[in-house]
């Protein structure tokens, strides 16, 4: 029988460390589950996906890389089924010492017939390599003769299946302990771990799938409570917070007012780029706030926007704005392409009570003024959206982001009360725990798929005016604004991910990536 698509649905969306996956799976043990029988069951479900993805027809020889504990039991199990159903199986085992269960698989393995090695260079001749030296919890570098087979294996033009984890990878910050095989797939077990969403150990996951062995959702939430403190961005999720459907009485202001502040004479194009992201938004009005000799040139590109012209500095930055009543909007975005001359500004705009997207140059000024911490004193929600150089000028004790993504980021949260984006592979937000929205307040949400497509300059512009447009429809709307951050994080992501598809990496620069924002809702939204 099927399972349930809310199953489904939750399971893709948790995220666990090592500590709390031995946890879960210690209660399903104490209730009587056999430890034999739980790894008979997950080694024939991996069986089962390779040979859906490598059929015996195409890739007759499979070599089983087997480790000294229960990831080994997996591969044994594994290179048993497929031995079965008529693949040629070659075993590396580099360890003597095995647990009990696994040395029982080896034994009726090689009962088998099936070729033991206790050197990698056999293995040279399969079509198909699946690692099962480590699984999750691995906290040591490696060392001995598996650091000199995985580094010689990665040479190799085989495909690589890794099971759980690339052998190597640290579980929960994905740092590379010693040497890590370069997986071509991974199926993870039971559990998305945190490993497979930080972007350090993306070089080594390949293309990653978890493999559901329907663990009991009452022992998952027993450990990990609800909601659980990390969990994924999903599609799911995601089109049942935007605000897609109107009703059929309303009018523009009712869909939200975003007022934009950027450009500069230098940077033009961050301020048609970030309009052309709120266009897509779909929110009821527009003003952006612009430098007077830019007001022609944002007028052509978005005529329906009302673009105000504000006095400017002899660099071309903004100077102040006039007369605008910045607390009549539903939302103000502050950054792209400003310039830090543009600094007289933020103070009026942080006073405000309106709910505010800062990034970029918005971002670098909030450093220099030294008032982070002040930001939770605002009577509306802050959104920062750095990426990892603007956010250690943001926060210098918040650890390193590129090491530990949701560790830097929830810090970065609790000390400002702000909601904080952290842009890269795997964007990681963290919303603050005064949170209004229970299923966010506290929590650390992921994106888990992105692309090096929007490596490129002015896409992080068009995020921001799609956040701040989807931010503001939501304070018109009454809605959760704080929902809106990943949802606009995910919405420009699969944007980038569809043109890149269409269009090849390379085609994606950040004014045909706002052509992209509509087309991934026709994809992805029910009819």
């Amino acid at each position: 029988m099927a399972k349930t698509l809310a199953r489904q649905e939750q399971i893709q969306q948790v995220v666990v460390t090592a500590q709390q996956m031995r946890e879960i799976e210690g209660r399903v043990f104490a209730a009587g589950m056999p430890i034999a029988a739980l790894m008979e069951k997950v080694g024939g479900l991996i069986a089962d996906r390779i040979q859906a993805l490598y059929p015996c027809s195409q890739m007759p020889r499979i070599g089983i890389l087997v480790g000294p504990g229960h990831n080994g039991g997996d591969a044994l199990i594994v290179a048993r089924e497929l031995h079965f159903q008529g693949y040629q199986v070659f075993i590396y085992r580099p360890f003597s010492q095995l647990k009990e269960l696994t040395s029982q698989h080896s034994q009726y393995a090689e009962s088998l017939g099936i070729p033991y090695f206790d050197t990698f260079e056999p293995l040279q001749e399969c079509d198909l390599l699946v690692d099962g030296l480590f699984g999750f919890g691995l906290e040591r570098s490696l060392s001995g003769q598996v650091v000199a087979a995985i580094d010689q294996i990665n040479q190799w033009s085989q495909p690589i299946i890794s099971i759980d984890l690339p052998s190597g990878l640290h579980t929960d910050t994905g740092e590379v302990l010693g040497t890590c095989v370069r997986a071509t797939r991974t199926f993870c077990l039971g559990l998305w771990k945190l490993a497979f969403l930080q972007d350090q150990a993306l070089d080594y996951i390949g293309k990653a799938e978890l493999i559901d062995f329907d663990l009991p959702l009452a022992d998952i939430w027993a450990v990990l409570g609800e909601p659980p403190e990390i969990q994924r961005v999903t599609s799911a999720l995601v089109l049942a917070q935007l605000p897609l459907q109107r009703p059929p009485v309303t009018h523009k202001y009712k869909q939200g007012h975003l007022l934009l502040i950027c450009g500069s004479r230098r940077y033009a194009g961050g301020a048609i780029l970030a309009g052309l992201g709120a266009r897509a938004s779909g929110v009821g009005m527009l003003s952006i706030a612009v430098p007077e000799s830019l007001k022609p040139l944002l007028v052509a590109q978005l005529p329906e926007a009302l673009i105000v012209g504000c006095p400017e500095t002899d660099s071309g930055a903004l100077a102040h704005l006039p007369e605008l009543e910045l607390n009549s909007y539903s939302a103000i975005a502050l950054g792209p392409g400003l310039t830090k001359d543009a600094y007289p500004l933020l103070p009026g705009v942080l006073e405000s009570d309106r709910p505010l997207v800062l990034d970029a140059d918005g971002l670098n000024i909030l450093a220099d003024m030294g008032t982070i911490p002040t930001l939770s004193k605002r009577q509306a929600a802050t959104i920062l959206t750095p990426h990892a150089g603007e956010f250690k000028r943001l926060f210098p004790d918040a650890g390193d982001p590129t090491k530990d993504r949701v560790s830097a980021v929830r810090t970065a949260s609790h000390q400002t009360g702000a909601v904080v984006l952290l842009k890269g592979a795997r964007t990681a937000i963290c919303h603050p725990a005064h949170c209004a929205v229970a299923n966010f307040s506290g929590s650390v949400w992921i994106l888990p798929e992105s692309t090096p497509a929007l490596a490129r300059g002015g896409s992080g512009d068009v995020l921001t005016g799609l956040m701040g447009g989807l931010v503001a429809t939501a304070s018109s709307r009454q809605l959760p604004i704080e929902a809106m951050v990943p949802c606009a994080a995910w919405w420009h992501a699969q944007a980038g991910i569809l043109a890149a598809q269409e269009r090849t990496e390379l085609g994606v620069d950040a004014f045909t990536l706002a052509q992209y924002l509509i087309p991934v809702l026709r994809t992805t939204s029910s009819p």
